[in-house]
Order: C-alpha cells, then structure tokens, then sequence
C-alpha cells in the first residue's frame, strides 16, 4: 500500500458486502496521495508549500472543533447505545477472535471517546498468551510532550494507573518489578490495531487530537515492521455517528495515517482491499 491512492466506497454501498463497487477518489482539500502507514513523503519547504501546509493545519482545527462540539451534544443514552454496539460488533467479528496480538487505546471519558472496556476485559480474561484463544495486549503510554509513544504489554486491568490528566496508562513495571515488553521490541508482529480518532471518513482518513502521537508511532512500528519482513497490523478505528464526516471533510498531510476500517454503531465499514477480503 506504500504510495498508493485511497480506495473509497460509495457511501450508499458501504455497509453491504464485500462484492460492492470501489472507486478512486481524489482528495477535495489535498491531492497529494495519502497511504495507510505511509513513508514520510517528502514534501517542497518553498514558502508556497509552507503555505499550504498553514492552510490544512487551519482547517484541521476548525473540523476539531466542530466534531468536539458535536461529540458533546451527544444524548448519553445514545451514546451508550453506540458504545455496546460498537463493542458486540468488535467482540464478535473474526478478525478480532482470530487475532492474537494487538495494540488498543484505553477509553477516556473526558475525551468522549468510544469505549473499549468491554474489549480490553474481553482480552484480559485469559493473561496467559499461552492459553487457547489467548490475546497478548499492548496499550499507550506516552513518552513527552514532543509525539512520543510507546505501546506496553499488560495483563490486567489493576497494571493500569491514572495520569496526571487522570488518563489510565500502563505502569512502567509489573507487580514483579519488572520493565513491561514494548511492542517496538517485541519478536512478534502485531495483527490487529484498535485507533481512536475525534473524525474520520469513508475513504480511510483520520483526524487524531493533533498531538501525532499515534501517526508517530505508527511510522515507527512501520519502519520496524519492514526491517524484520512482517505485514503491516489491520488498521480498524472505532466511531460515534457524529465522528463520520463526509468524504474529503477530513483535510490531510502526507503524514497522516490511513485506517483499513471503520467500526461505527451500525456495523463495519471495510475501506482498503484486504479490510473487504477479511470483512
């Protein structure tokens, strides 16, 4: 997928079945091509570009604001609603029973962000990677303030405590007083890639908070994935109704990460070829 255009899918076919029509389409904000998990592309530092670049980050705040607003406004009713049907739909698809190692964010409330305490317990109930259906489990820990992250295994929800923005995060060491694994030094690749995201649309793009963090981590796994020969993780982000924005309302850089799929409260929306295949 390095280097190639976005794969969309008509929004009138986009929950039905793999056999549904793809296009090409071409970004309305940038029409740079953007791929999922992409090299850095280098890009002019000529003050038009730098421009260009002002003018996208402008943009980017201005969608973040209104999907804030939006998020919000929710009903929390609805908001549970969609929730569990965004959780039952990822605790019962194959691509998650099948995988047996992944990265997950941590829900925040705060945040307004889709739950996932149902999938992290649903994981944590058998520690031991070496049990049958067993999942090994990594979650955010972030490093600075500069777009540091790293991805730390844990075993049980009590290896989690609150930051200093009441965020949980993993501790450093176990109860054991050992360093936890850092999926960057992992000997095995990850499968599957659980995203959070303020607004995303049909086409794969991501609007993250504006930190980087996970498009920075991201490209290091990338860079690490290539060195040992593995395949890239499915990229599958979870979404709130009010987070599924029109196709080419997201702006986007060449260093925004792409999503294979999309988990929204009524069912998967598959976006690249191998999220149809396996969806």
């Amino acid at each position: 997928m390095i280097g190639a255009r976005v794969f969309c899918i008509p929004t009138a076919t986009l929950e039905r079945s793999s056999s549904s029509s793809i296009f090409f389409f071409f970004p309305k904000i940038s029409t740079r091509p953007v791929s999922r998990l992409s090299t850095t592309v280098a890009m002019s530092t000529t003050s038009k570009s730098q421009e260009e670049l002002d003018s996208i980050f402008k943009q980017k705040r201005v969608v973040r604001s209104t999907v804030r607003k939006s998020l919000k406004a929710m009903n929390p009713s609805l908001r549970t609603q969609q929730d569990d049907a965004i959780q039952n739909t990822v605790l019962e698809a194959p691509w998650f029973k099948s995988c047996r190692r992944l990265c997950a964010y941590i829900s925040c409330k705060s945040l307004n962000e889709v739950d996932t305490s149902r999938i992290l317990s649903k994981i944590l109930q058998h520690p031991d990677s070496n049990t049958m259906g067993a999942k090994k489990l990594y979650v955010p820990w972030v490093e600075d303030k500069k777009s540091n992250m790293r991805m730390l295994h844990i075993s049980h929800m009590d290896d989690l405590i609150a930051n200093s923005m009441n965020i949980l995060e993993p501790a450093l060491v176990d109860a054991l007083g050992n360093e936890r694994e850092d999926v960057l030094q992992a000997d095995e690749p990850i499968d599957l890639f659980i995203l959070p995201g303020l607004a995303f649309d049909r086409c794969g793009r991501r609007l993250g908070r504006g930190g980087g963090y996970y498009d920075t981590f991201l490209k290091r796994y990338e860079d690490r994935a290539k060195d040992k020969g593995w395949s890239n993780p499915l990229m599958i982000a979870l979404s709130y109704s009010p987070q599924i924005l029109e196709d080419g309302g997201i702006p986007v850089t060449p260093n925004d990460v792409m999503i294979d799929a999309l988990v929204t409260p009524s069912g998967v929306v598959p976006i690249t070829p191998r999220a149809i295949e396996r969806m």
